[in-house]
C-alpha cells in the first residue's frame, strides 16, 4: 500500500480539496465542432431528410473500418440488438446466454424475439461472461449468447468463441461501448456471427441516436433488412424480394441528419480515442499503486474506455466503497457509483413480468429460468464496488494530477475517514 504522497488533512474530515480546477471542458462529450454542423445543414438544405445517400456512405464508412461484408445504420441500438437477434432465429422458450452486468439493451431485445436470458456471472480481469459460468448453463434449449464488451474492454473471446464452436450456439456482440477496440489484432464486433455498436450521444462515436449492425452473415442482413429497411427490400438479389410490399413490419433506419453527425464523429474516432486512452491509463497507473483495480488491457488486447470504471479493493483500501466516493466528491472529484443496476435483480425478471413480453405462456413454467436477487454472486459482490470517474476526454495533466492527488489524500487517511464514516462524525 502506497501512502498519500500530502499530509494534507482530507476535505471529508476538513481539510481543503485536492481538485480545484474545472473539469467541465476536460470532460465535455461529445465534441461538436463546425465540421458536424456543416455536415448537418448539408444534409437539411437538401431537404432529403427521410432517405439520403449519406447512410449509405455511413454504412460504407464501417464497412472499410471493420473488415465486414455487411452493414445497416439503424435508428437506435437498441433497435439493431432487436434486429440482430431476431434475425439469428430465436424460438420462444430458446435459452440466451448473457450477463447481469450490463446495460439493459443488451438483454431486453432476447424477450421481444420469444426467448430468454439466463444470466451468468461476469469474469474479473476483463468483465465479460465467465466462460466456466456460461458452460455450466448450457442446456438443450441453449441456443445463443451475448458477449458484452463492457466499458470498453473485450471479452475473453477465445474461450467464448471456443464454447460457442463446442456447443453449436450464435454468438452476438455488443459492442456498443467498444468503438475501435480490437481481441489479437482483430476488431470487435467482427468476432461472431453478427454485432451492433451504437451511436448515442455518449458513445465512442456519437451520432445523438443510431446503431450499426455488422455481419458477415448474408442471411443475417437479409433478414435484418428486411425486417427494419423496407425501402431497401427491392435491391436484394435474392427471392426476399417478394416482401418488399411489407417488410416483415418493423422500421429501423437511421435519419440522415443522424449519419451526418456520425461520419465526421466516426471521421475523428481514432485520435479522440487516443488521447481518452493515454489520460485514463496514466491516471490508472497511479491509481493501481493505492491498491485499486482499473481494469487495464492484457497484452493482446486494445481496449477503450466508453467509461472509466474502477474498482476498490476494500480489503487492500481498508475503506467502504461508499465511504470512497464520498470523501474524493468531497476532494471536488467529479465520481459516483456507476448506473447499470444488475438485470437478474429487476423486477421485469424477478417478478415474472418477463413470461408476458416474451408470450411465453404455452411454455411450460418449469422449463422457464427462475431469476432471483441472490442469484451470481460473484458478480453482484465485484459490482458494489465499483466507482466511475470522468473519461478524461480532453483532459490535461494538471487536472489528472489531481485527481490523483485526491485519491492518495483519501486513501492515506483511510482509518481515520472510516471511523468518521461510521460514526457520523464526517462533514457532509
Amino acid at each position: 500500500m502506497v501512502l498519500a504522497a500530502t499530509m494534507d488533512r482530507p476535505a471529508l474530515l476538513g481539510g481543503s480539496r485536492a481538485v480545484t480546477l474545472d473539469g467541465t471542458s476536460a470532460n465535455r462529450w461529445p465534441i461538436v465542432t463546425d465540421e458536424d454542423v456543416a455536415a448537418v445543414t448539408e444534409v437539411l438544405r437538401s431537404g432529403e431528410l427521410s432517405l439520403h445517400k449519406i447512410t449509405g456512405a455511413l454504412e460504407n464508412d464501417y464497412r472499410a473500418l471493420l473488415g465486414v461484408k455487411h452493414v445497416l445504420a439503424c435508428c437506435n441500438g437498441t433497435s439493431a440488438i432487436f434486429a440482430a437477434l431476431h434475425a439469428l432465429g430465436l424460438k420462444p422458450g430458446d435459452e440466451v446466454l448473457a450477463p447481469s452486468a450490463t446495460y439493459w439493451a443488451s438483454v431486453m431485445p432476447i424477450l421481444w424475439c420469444g426467448a430468454v436470458p439466463v444470466f451468468c456471472e461476469s469474469e474479473p480481469e476483463q468483465l465479460g461472461l465467465d466462460p466456466a459460468d456460461a458452460e455450466g448453463k448450457i442446456t438443450p434449449r441453449t441456443k445463443a449468447m451475448v458477449v458484452v464488451h463492457l466499458w470498453g474492454m473485450p471479452s475473453r473471446m477465445d474461450s467464448l468463441l471456443g464454447l460457442a464452436q463446442k456447443h453449436k450456439l450464435k454468438v452476438f456482440e455488443d459492442a456498443s461501448h467498444a468503438h475501435g477496440a480490437k481481441w489479437r489484432g482483430k476488431p470487435v464486433g467482427t468476432l461472431g456471427d453478427a454485432a451492433v455498436f451504437s451511436l448515442q450521444t455518449n458513445k465512442l462515436a456519437p451520432a445523438g441516436e443510431g446503431g450499426i449492425l455488422v455481419t458477415n452473415s448474408d442471411a443475417i442482413h437479409e433478414h435484418a433488412l428486411c425486417l427494419g429497411h423496407f425501402e431497401r427490400i427491392l435491391n436484394l438479389p435474392t427471392p426476399a424480394r417478394r416482401f418488399a410490399g411489407t417488410g416483415f413490419g418493423m422500421k429501423h433506419r437511421m435519419a440522415p441528419l443522424s449519419a451526418a453527425v456520425a461520419r465526421t464523429q466516426l471521421k475523428h474516432m481514432s485520435e479522440r480515442n487516443a488521447r481518452r486512452n493515454a489520460n485514463i491509463e496514466y491516471l490508472s497507473k497511479r491509481l493501481e499503486k493505492l491498491g485499486l483495480r482499473t481494469f487495464l488491457a492484457p497484452p493482446d488486447i486494445e481496449r477503450v474506455y466508453f467509461l472509466f470504471i474502477i474498482q476498490n479493493d476494500e480489503a487492500a483500501t481498508r475503506l467502504p466503497t461508499d465511504a470512497l466516493v464520498k470523501a474524493l466528491q468531497a476532494e471536488g472529484c467529479d465520481v459516483v457509483r456507476p448506473k447499470y443496476p444488475l438485470l437478474h435483480q429487476q423486477p421485469v425478471f424477478t417478478e415474472g413480468v418477463f413470461v408476458d413480453i416474451a408470450r411465453l405462456h404455452d411454455v411450460p413454467r418449469a422449463s422457464l429460468p427462475t431469476y432471483r436477487k441472490e442469484d451470481l454472486p460473484r458478480t453482484t459482490a465485484a459490482n458494489a464496488q465499483l466507482i466511475q470517474l470522468p473519461a478524461f476526454p480532453s483532459a490535461d495533466r494538471a487536472l489528472l494530477d489531481q485527481y490523483a492527488t485526491a485519491f492518495e489524500k483519501v486513501l492515506g487517511a483511510a482509518p481515520a475517514i472510516t471511523e468518521a464514516w461510521r460514526n457520523g462524525t464526517h462533514r457532509a
